[in-house]
């Protein structure tokens, strides 16, 4: 029925553990995917959208290393959009509303594509292990499943309890059973440190009983793009609307008497996400706000079903209509599906290594939630790495741990492992050091040669990345060499109220000036022939425009980014004793000890640690 033993055995069909199985199947890896109903794999259990902000950036580098999340979000969008256009382009974050049930449909089909990928439906209960060394699972119908690794992707079903008002109902998710037996294992076998965390999730509603003509309208880009740089898709789907209504103080007044029926406030222990609060905690935590927004999101092409994006709950039914119906537009609503909260367990993430393998138990690696923190691309990101370290591991080879200044995954990786989190962990642009550098329209630049190298990408997306990588160059040098007269470029400078120029400048000078655009570029003839002759289309003049406008912002950053790199380049020994340099703080020797620091950067991130610890470690180490 199985492989006699299997290289990689992933836990959880979520986004984490379909990322996971993917890659380690994909590199070669004999893999099985094990979770609690395969009719789920991949499913959108909040939202249903991928990306946004920082995290349209983590999907796009998950493409660049040979995931899968970007190509499926362009196959099920219903409507994307570019956000943050008006920001400078580090901000730039691509986002799209997906078709729920084809997004679920397209990961099964694209995993049931893998000759090295066995699916099979059956909860894990426990772990098979020998001197802390994993060696397979135990499932509820008794099945014992030997592995060289277990990767753990369980999301919120670890102990889980959903809350709807005086409910309490055991589950992962809405009417799925939760899982037993991991946590009590993990924690009192090996001591593995584990708290709890909660989320929530809004009602879904019929659509027909909408009034859109009290809602805002928002589109979807004029010229929608697409999250994948390799896979082209050549028809989008229809494109959908999306509608913004708000709350108000009625309705606000309404919940306060309500508070003491909400169990997210008074009863559930774990933490919540300080960025996606509940409307009960929206409406405790601000309480001068006399409104907040509501998105109001189509669940898919062909069903009147609709998300209310910013009223996740843990009110009863009866409230969450009542409430519902205060709300401009949504006077009639009719509700399909009631919101819920849900409690669950995770694990200490400074207990893992940045190949998110466990620091304590061998051969166990975490991916996503049970890290503690939320998102769909979060979990994607760790899943990938997970998957791919899985496999390196099982034939030996050096692990993949990509930096801060090479990824947005690097960034939240690093900061899990170095910092941990006592709230659900969210990425954020503002978290990134070196965010001009990590930009999502570059990260097939960033990352897929690291790709191809560990075998996770295939040589035709190298040649379709150094073919592009060629024409921006190609497209940069003409830019760089070339002069516009002053009769050419001044109307078009006058008409931008722009300096006029009286001698010959180059068009990088010119292009450099705010005010100026590509398109201005393009209206000059012999630039435009240029740019036919050669084929430059919109994604390579967009990168020739970037580093043009953004050099200087650029080369500061890549600086920067060395100095960073001189630190990573001073490893740690793992076996370094820190209690016998007694010139170190206590802090320092306890917090060492515990993080076990890979590098000397790594170290001086570490909260507590100060700059002559740093110094005194250069010392120890002969540096």
């Amino acid at each position: 029925m199985f492989s006699s033993i299997y290289d990689v055995i992933v836990v959880g069909g979520g986004h984490a553990g379909s990322e996971a199985a993917s890659a380690s199947s994909r590199m070669g890896a004999k893999t099985l995917l094990i979770t609690s109903n395969l009719q789920t794999i991949g499913q959108m259990s909040c939202n249903p959208a991928i990306g946004g902000i920082a995290k349209g950036q983590i999907i796009r580098e998950i493409d660049a290393l040979g995931g899968y999340s970007g190509v499926i979000t362009d196959y099920s969008s219903i409507q994307f959009r570019m956000l943050n256009k008006s920001k400078g382009p580090a901000m730039w974050s691509p986002r799209s509303q997906c078709d729920r049930r084809l997004f679920s449909y397209y990961w099964r089909q694209f995993l049931e594509k893998n000759i090295k990928l066995d699916l099979y439906q059956d909860t894990v209960i426990s772990l098979i292990e020998n001197k802390y060394q994993i060696q397979g699972v135990q499932t509820l119908l008794g099945l014992e499943i030997k592995s060289k690794t277990v990767i753990l992707t369980n999301g919120t079903f670890l102990n889980g309890k959903i809350f709807i008002g005086n409910k309490i109902i055991n589950g992962g998710r809405i009417s799925e059973k939760e899982s037993k037996g991991i946590t009590e294992q993990l924690h009192k076998s090996f001591g593995l440190k584990c708290g709890k965390m909660k989320t929530g999730t809004s009602p879904r509603v019929d659509g027909r009983f909408l009034n859109d003509k009290k809602m805002e309208t928002q589109y979807g880009d004029k010229y929608p793009k697409r999250f994948s740089f390799f896979h082209k898709k050549n028809k989008f789907l229809k494109q959908k609307k999306c509608f913004i209504t708000y709350t108000n103080e009625t309705i606000h007044d309404f919940l306060r008497k309500k508070v003491k029926e909400s169990l997210i406030l008074k009863s559930i222990r774990g933490i919540s996400p300080r960025y996606c609060p509940s409307i009960e905690e929206k409406i405790y935590r601000f309480p001068n706000q006399n409104r907040h927004p509501i998105f109001i999101e189509p669940e898919g092409l062909n069903t009147v079903e609709m998300y209310i994006n910013g009223f996740s709950t843990s009110f009863s039914e009866n409230i969450q209509y009542e409430s519902l119906r205060k709300i401009e537009g949504l006077e009639n609503i009719k509700i399909l599906r009631p919101g819920y909260a849900i409690e669950y367990d995770y694990f200490h993430p400074e207990q893992l290594k940045g190949t998110l393998e466990s620091k304590i138990v061998d051969n166990l690696f975490f991916a996503g939630q049970i890290n503690g923190t939320t998102g769909y691309e979060e979990a994607a990101g760790q899943g990938l790495i997970a998957g791919i370290n899985a496999y390196l591991k099982v034939y030996h080879k050096p692990p993949l741990i990509l930096k801060r200044n090479e990824a947005y995954i690097g960034v939240l990786i690093d900061d899990l492992v170095t910092k941990g989190t006592n709230e659900p962990y969210r990425m954020f642009t503002s978290r990134a050091e070196y965010r001009m550098l990590l930009r999502q329209d570059n990260a097939d630049e960033r990352l897929t040669h690291i790709g191809y190298k560990i075998g996770s990408v295939p040589i035709r997306y190298m040649q379709i990345i150094n073919e592009k990588k060629n024409k921006i160059n190609q497209c940069l040098h003409f830019f760089q060499k070339n002069y516009i007269q002053p009769k050419i470029i001044n109307p078009i400078l006058n008409k931008k109220s722009s300096s006029q120029v009286n001698c010959n400048k180059k068009i990088d000078t010119i292009l450099s000036r705010s005010e100026i655009n590509i398109e201005d570029m393009k209206s000059i003839p012999f630039i435009m022939n240029e740019i036919i002759k050669n084929n430059f289309n919109n994604e390579i003049l967009e990168q020739v425009s970037i580093r043009v406008k953004y050099k200087g912002y650029l080369d500061k950053e890549k600086e920067n980014a060395k100095k960073l790199l001189r630190l990573e380049n001073i490893r740690i020994p793992n076996n370094f004793n820190y209690n016998k340099i007694h010139s170190l703080s206590i802090e320092a020797r306890e917090k060492l000890e515990y993080y076990r620091p890979i590098s000397l950067s790594q170290a001086s991130r570490i909260s507590g640690i100060s700059p002559s610890d740093l110094s005194i470690l250069l010392l120890y180490m002969g540096r």
